[in-house]
Formats: structure tokens, sequence, C-alpha cells
């Protein structure tokens, strides 16, 4: 259905229908609205920090014909630790089609299979219903609500922490 294709700097400019989406604004990390020149600095880290291992970046894409469909995000990677947090972002006229639950199964084997990981983490907005059904797909379990998180310009949200242990079942 979908493959994970590392972000490099030609994906920024297939990033608009997400920067412009309220529902991706809302409940993502992403700055509202998003400065001039976000796209490229903000994938300029990822392959930059691909070069050190401490963040990853994907672009998820149709497995058929290409088409930029989404990202998936290793936005914290602690190799020593062995855990890592990671994210996705669907564009508004891929989603429910499953992508977000292709693009996580295979980020979360990926994290699993690649970097070894011994735990992985989903940060999930407490009110974002859709991607906390993605989370339950793979296999990830609730561990909690951090109630009136800070997540970006002032806003306070809860936030669902939930996560994946190599031995959890679907593994």
């Amino acid at each position: 259905m979908v493959r994970l294709v590392p972000l490099v700097d030609q994906h920024a400019a297939l990033l608009g229908p997400i920067l412009g989406d309220a529902e991706a604004l809302r409940f993502t990390r992403l700055p509202e609205p998003p400065p001039a020149g976000f796209a490229q600095e903000w994938i300029a880290r990822y392959v930059q920090s691909r070069t050190d291992g401490s963040a990853e970046g994907f672009a998820i894409v149709d497995a058929a014909d290409g088409a930029f469909l989404g990202v998936a995000l290793a936005p914290v990677i602690d190799r020593e630790g062995r855990e890592v947090e990671l994210g996705y972002i669907v564009a508004p006229d891929a989603r429910g089609r499953g992508v977000a639950t292709d693009a996580l199964r295979q980020l979360t084997a990926w994290a699993f299979d690649t970097l070894g990981a011994l735990r992985i983490t989903l940060i999930i907005d407490a009110e974002n219903a859709p991607s906390r059904r993605v989370a339950e797909r793979c296999g990830y379990v609730h561990e909690g609500t951090l109630r009136s998180s800070h997540l970006k310009q002032g806003i306070r949200i809860d936030a669902e922490l939930w996560s994946r242990l190599p031995g959890d079942p679907g593994r």
C-alpha cells in the first residue's frame, strides 16, 4: 500500500497540503501558522539528524505510483537508551484509507529491526481520536495522559502517551 522513503530536500515542495491543513496544525507540533521557509528548514533538520542518528524522517509514498501521502518521523532517537519517539502526519486527501496505519506499522518495524529499539513511544493529542485508533491498530498500549502538557506556542493540551515494546502482541 505505502512505502517509506528517506525525506530529502525535494519533499519540501510537497508539504503544502499538510502545512495548510487545520487538523495537521492543531494536532501536531507543526508551528501555527508555519513561517516562511519552514518546510525546507524542517526537512533539512531531519536530513542533518540522519547523519548523527538523533532523528529520522521518511516520506510516505503510494507504493503503486509514488505519490506523496505524508510523513513518518522519528523525531527523537536515543541510541544509548534504545528508545525512540515516532510520529506521522498524513496529507488531508490521503486520510481514511489506512495510510497512517500502514506507515506506522512500517515505521515501528524499522525502529525495532534497524535501530534495535527496546521502547517506542507516541505522544498523541488526547482529542485526536483518529490517531489514537491508528496507535491501537498498530499494537501500541495507552500508558496514560499527560495533563495540561505544553505542546507548542503557549497552547496547553492533554497528551496521551502510547508505547510498544519488542515483546508486545503483534510484533
